[in-house]
């Protein structure tokens, strides 16, 4: 059978195919990123999906339009800091020293050129920070021992476990509301226990966070909105 590409184009939108064991087209689109991505049965065939897309062209098209866009790190643009929406300001006069929060603004200080990159690196510092301290109260709780923590810039993740111990974590958890990080962090302590997504590891997810339907569903419906920020038109 011929392999679908890995992404199809309609009336000027690219959208992304991902293989699903579902029975079903699944066609969305990023609330923040304005990406389209359309799931199809493995069995699928390229025509199949073509038609498919034909006939949803509307819906898509509304979608993307509706989606907010791109939000760069710059000045006078905002960005989410633990949940609380801050405006970014430039101090070009400080050179060096580290970005300061006061009265919900960001100043970012050095060149105009070096603020994308400077605003960035001190976020994903906080993220770090924020991090290995729930890191290690949830991991102490359980009496596991956890090991690297990475950040990584995941568009579909939110953090992962690796078999030797390692935690890998989407440093945009910075941007979300501090509890929202704390249950990613607790969920994958959990898997420092248990490895899958079986009974015993929900009952270790919910020892740690007994509100973590909550901080799933605030992830499924308010995540994908952090994608945005940081990223230029285009990218």
């Amino acid at each position: 059978m011929t392999q679908p590409p890995a992404s199809l184009r309609i009336d000027g939108i690219d959208v992304a195919l991902r293989p699903s064991r579902a029975g079903r087209f699944v066609l969305r689109v990023g609330r923040g990123t304005g990406e389209a991505r359309l799931s199809m049965p493995v069995r699928a065939t390229r025509a199949e999906a073509e038609r498919f897309l034909k006939a949803h062209r509307d819906w898509l098209r509304e979608r993307i339009a509706a989606a907010p866009g791109p939000s760069p790190f710059a000045a006078g643009h905002a960005v989410p800091l633990r949940g609380v929406l801050h405006l970014l300001k430039s101090d070009p006069f400080r050179r060096k020293g580290p970005v300061l929060a006061a009265r919900e603004t960001l100043h970012v200080p050095g060149p105009p050129e070096a603020f994308a990159e400077a605003l960035g690196d001190w976020l994903k510092a906080e993220a770090r920070k924020d991090l290995a301290e729930a890191v290690a109260r949830h991991a102490g709780a359980l009496g596991a021992t956890p090991g690297r923590i990475t950040l990584r810039d995941q568009r579909t993740r939110w953090g992962s476990c690796a078999a030797g111990g390692g935690l890998s974590f989407s440093w945009r958890l910075i941007l979300a509301p501090p509890e929202i990080l704390d249950y990613v962090a607790a969920h994958e302590c959990a898997h420092l226990v248990e490895f899958d997504h079986g009974p015993r590891f929900w009952a270790l997810v919910r020892r740690l966070r007994p509100d973590h339907e909550r901080a799933e569903d605030w992830l499924r419906l308010q995540g994908p909105d952090l994608q945005r920020y940081g990223r230029e038109p285009g990218a």
